[in-house]
């Protein structure tokens, strides 16, 4: 890409909104898994007996089906996050890029 094309990128209004978009999903998305991964840490750090209770009087604990749900829930904020790329984001790189063919 030649320097006037990246100078004509930067200046486009579309471009600052999709880098705008593009962040704020990737943070809020990141913000849920990280809170949830820092709770579940900090349950084992402080509450490791509620966790290690037995969930049907067997072997499966409390804390193996949480952690299978953060594990879960990372996969789904995944999914979430690629179908927004795919709706929003490749359409508005799209309309960027017939901007600058024209």
């Amino acid at each position: 890409m030649s320097a006037d094309l990246y100078e004509q990128v930067k200046q486009n209004p579309k471009f600052h909104q999709l880098v705008k978009q593009r962040s704020r999903w990737a943070w809020s998305l990141a913000s849920v898994i990280l809170t949830m991964y820092f709770s579940f840490i900090l349950l084992i750090a402080f509450f490791p007996e509620w966790l290690g209770r037995s969930l049907t009087g067997g072997v499966i604990t409390i804390g193996i089906p949480i952690g299978v749900l953060i594990i879960v829930v990372a996969f789904i904020l995944t999914g979430v996050y690629v179908y927004k790329a795919n709706k929003d984001f490749d359409r508005i790189n799209q309309e960027i890029i017939s901007e600058l063919k024209q």
